[in-house]
């Protein structure tokens, strides 16, 4: 048996499914559209602070943030540290 075959629905029987579907949900149907699209714009969100940051990753420069903000010389603070 064909998988596919299995959903292979007429127009008529795609008609009686939104109907009924309609008289079951109905009501809920304006907060399930509402709470339907958050969704996808919280999703879109997500995706798009991802591919930001990807974005940022590629284009930062290593050099930069390998470098030292300063130079401490650990010789002359192990001295004072020692002679107090």
């Amino acid at each position: 048996m064909d998988f596919l075959a299995f959903f292979n629905l007429s127009t008529g029987e795609i008609i009686v499914i939104c109907v009924v579907a309609l008289i079951l949900f109905g009501g809920s149907l304006p907060m399930i559209a509402k709470n339907l699209g958050k969704s996808v714009v919280e999703f879109k969100k997500g995706i798009k602070d991802v591919k930001d940051d990807i974005s940022d990753a590629a284009n930062s420069d290593p050099k930069l943030e390998s470098k030292p903000s300063r130079e401490v010389n650990v010789e002359k603070s192990e001295r004072e540290t020692v002679s107090k």
